[in-house]
C-alpha cells in the first residue's frame, strides 16, 4: 500500500470514529432533553394530583349523595399517583398504559367538574371557581409539557431510526421511544346523570 492510500484509509477511519462518538454525544444530549421534559410532564401531573383532594372536598358540601363519583374520582387519582414510568427505558406499551391512567383521571376530573351544573350554588362558590381555575390552568400547562415532550421524543425517535445514526444508535442499544397521547376515551364528553 501506498502513502497516500494509507492516509485515505486512516483519515475514513478517523472520519467514521469522529461521526460515531458525535452521534453518540448526541443521542445521549436527546435523551437528557427527552427525560427533562419528562421531569416537567410528572410535575405538572403532580400539581393535578394535588388539587384533586381539595377540588373534591369543595364539590363534596354541595353534593353530598354524589359518593360513587367521589370515589371514582379518589382512585384514578390514587392510580395515577402511583404509575412511575422510567422514561430512558419506556417502551411504546409502557407509555400507552400511562396514557389509558391519565385518560382514567382525566374523565373522572371531567365528571366530577360536570357536577357543578346540577348544583346553582356551587357555581358561585369562590372556592370551587378559585379551584377550577387552577386545575384549568394546571391542565393547560400539562397539554404545553406534553407536547413539548413528544417533540422531543420525535426528534430521538428521529436519530434512531433514520440513517446513517440509525446504525450507531443500533449498536448502543437505543430504542424508539413512546409518545405521551391522549387516549381515546378521554376525548369524549363526560356524561353526568342524576
Amino acid at each position: 500500500m501506498n502513502k497516500l492510500t494509507q492516509y485515505s484509509l486512516l483519515g475514513l477511519v478517523l472520519l467514521a470514529l469522529f461521526y460515531g462518538i458525535s452521534t453518540m454525544r448526541g443521542m445521549q444530549a436527546q435523551l437528557n432533553t427527552v427525560e427533562s421534559a419528562w421531569a416537567q410532564v410528572e410535575n405538572q401531573l403532580q400539581r393535578r394530583i394535588d388539587l384533586i383532594p381539595n377540588l373534591v372536598e369543595t364539590v363534596k358540601g354541595y353534593a353530598a349523595h354524589e359518593k360513587e363519583l367521589f370515589m371514582g374520582v379518589a382512585e384514578a387519582r390514587a392510580a395515577a399517583g402511583q404509575m412511575r414510568i422510567d422514561i430512558a427505558n419506556a417502551t411504546p406499551e409502557q407509555m400507552a398504559a400511562f396514557t389509558k391512567m391519565q385518560g382514567q383521571l382525566s374523565s373522572a376530573l371531567a365528571r366530577l367538574l360536570a357536577v357543578r351544573e346540577s348544583y346553582p350554588d356551587l357555581k358561585a362558590n369562590e372556592s370551587f371557581l378559585k379551584l377550577q381555575d387552577e386545575l384549568a390552568g394546571t391542565e393547560n400547562r400539562l397539554a404545553v409539557e406534553r407536547k413539548r415532550f413528544n417533540d422531543e421524543v420525535r426528534i430521538m425517535n428521529n436519530k434512531v431510526t433514520i440513517f446513517p445514526s440509525s446504525i450507531v444508535a443500533s449498536l448502543l442499544g437505543y430504542g424508539k421511544m413512546g409518545y405521551f397521547e391522549v387516549e381515546e376515551a378521554a376525548k369524549a364528553l363526560p356524561k353526568v346523570s342524576f
